[in-house]
């Protein structure tokens, strides 16, 4: 029995000494990263030692070195009589260590406390933040254009990787909370500028469930989401929506920027197939007929000047995902902004849809989605497109199957005609219920390794080319 207790005795001591350990070695870890290169932290703890060394010497000189005088020579004393004990190649050392430790706890606490005070959960060390910061600051400047819940799902994997994003969303959406707002108050439609504010936030979670409530009950609330009055109201008191995004972003402190494509009143129309001429966004997709040409009122919106900017200085442009001819294209039919991405040097990439959409893709493939972009714009605004390579599940086959909804054919060949490279890669989720949509974090790597592969590809051509001109 005694025994049985020493062994329960030496193993919870065993235990509780791992905990110790790996809780020091946890903030030994902690403490090291404070040296990481970069983070402008060195040179100021220097600096705060230099300033404690002159401060001392000015009020030595300052009182005549009176009790300086005392204080050195009690050092010295005390000092003297620990070398009479100790050799100095150990009595050395080890006061020289014990004053870095001093020093090092100093500043530990010292950031615990400013920690304390810019978050109070304290799930997140300041080291973590200032090195996530640093980071993601480094990214790329991104620019993705499209809308829709594509366009917001790709945003929350970008996010990760850079806060230098500026997402360029339509407003050409008639229908729903943000098609009676615009048709009742006369403000350009926020939803697909709503939801990518959402996930770009920091908080994401608790801001889409925010942002994406929709009201049930109350006179003309009825439908509504917060996230759209929330626009609107910012709206009326910026004076347009552009400073309501701007505005909105530093409340909901975002990773990046969204801009709408232009601030004009746009309304879009579609010449289909059998002689019809569909009128508003949502209207197209209802009146389920092939769509041959498509256009907007007033055509050829101005752009945002802002758009125009940032495209300009983009390292890397992303078309899409989203509804071809409803959340992708609309943003194309500002002529600006096809001119600009058109003529970029950076990497351009299209992000095909997973699956065919009913009343706007029925049957196409990939090379017909890379097709009805060129008709529209009338040049090649991309030199790759991102396609999915497995096939959902038989469950999720039934289900579009019942919506006349297929996965979208990749025909390399045709794409390859076009001048195009097809990047082929996993990028989907599928759900419980089949539903199938792009993962986030999957399409996010995908898309920043084709980026960094690319980008290494341009260095050695242009370095070659100087070359060959020397």
């Amino acid at each position: 029995m005694s025994i049985a207790i020493i062994r329960q005795t030496l193993k919870a001591l065993h235990k509780h000494s791992r905990v110790r350990s790996g809780r020091t070695s946890y903030r030994v870890n902690q403490w090291f990263k404070w040296l990481s290169p970069g983070l402008s932290v060195k040179r100021w703890l220097l600096i705060s030692v230099g300033g404690v060394i002159l401060a001392a010497l000015g009020l030595a000189i300052w009182v005549k070195l009176t009790p300086i005088f005392w204080m050195i020579q009690l050092l010295k004393g005390l000092l003297g009589f620990i070398t009479n004990l100790l050799p100095n190649y150990v009595s050395g050392p080890l006061v020289m260590v014990c004053g870095l430790l001093l020093l090092l706890w100093g500043q530990t606490r010292t950031v615990g406390s400013i920690t304390k005070v810019l978050r109070p959960e304290g799930d997140e060390e300041i080291i973590d933040m200032l090195l996530a910061h640093r980071r993601l600051y480094r990214g790329p400047k991104i620019v993705v254009i499209g809308g829709g819940t594509g366009l917001s799902n790709l945003l929350r994997g970008l996010k990760n990787y850079s806060a230098n994003i500026t997402a360029i969303v339509t407003v050409a959406d008639d229908g729903g909370s943000s098609g009676r707002l615009r048709r009742e108050i006369g403000v350009l439609p926020p939803g697909d500028i709503r939801n990518c504010l959402a996930a770009m936030a920091d908080e994401e979670k608790l801001l889409t469930e925010l942002f994406q409530y929709r009201f049930s009950a109350g006179d003309g609330l009825t439908g509504h989401s917060f996230g759209n009055l929330f626009l609107t109201a910012m709206s009326e008191i910026t004076g347009d929506l552009e400073r309501a995004v701007a505005a909105s972003s530093k409340v909901l402190a975002i990773r990046g920027q969204v801009l709408p494509a232009t601030l004009s009143d746009v309304s879009l129309w579609a010449n289909l197939a059998d002689g019809r001429r569909i009128e508003g966004e949502s209207s197209i997709t209802e009146a389920g007929g092939k769509i041959v040409n498509i256009g907007c009122t007033p055509a050829n919106p101005p752009a945002l000047p802002a758009a125009i900017k940032a495209l300009k200085e983009a390292e890397y442009i992303v078309i899409g995902p989203g509804s071809l001819y409803t959340s992708v294209i609309p943003n194309l039919l500002v002529p600006e902004i096809a001119d600009v991405i058109a003529a970029s040097l950076a990497p351009r990439i299209y992000v095909c849809n997973i699956m065919t959409q009913p009343g706007e893709t029925q049957g196409y493939t990939v090379s017909d989605h890379i097709k009805a972009i060129d008709n529209v714009c009338g040049k090649s605004l991309f030199n790759a497109v991102l396609v999915q390579n497995k096939h959902p599940s038989a469950r999720a086959h039934m289900r579009y199957a019942q919506e006349d909804s297929h996965p979208v054919f990749c025909d390399r060949l045709e794409i390859n005609k076009l001048g195009r490279r097809v990047v082929i890669a996993n990028i989907m989720h599928e759900d419980e219920t089949g539903c199938v949509r792009h993962d986030p974090q999957k399409i996010a790597r995908v898309l920043l390794r084709w980026y960094s592969s690319t980008s290494k590809k341009n260095v050695i051509l242009k370095t070659h080319q100087a070359v060959s001109r020397v």
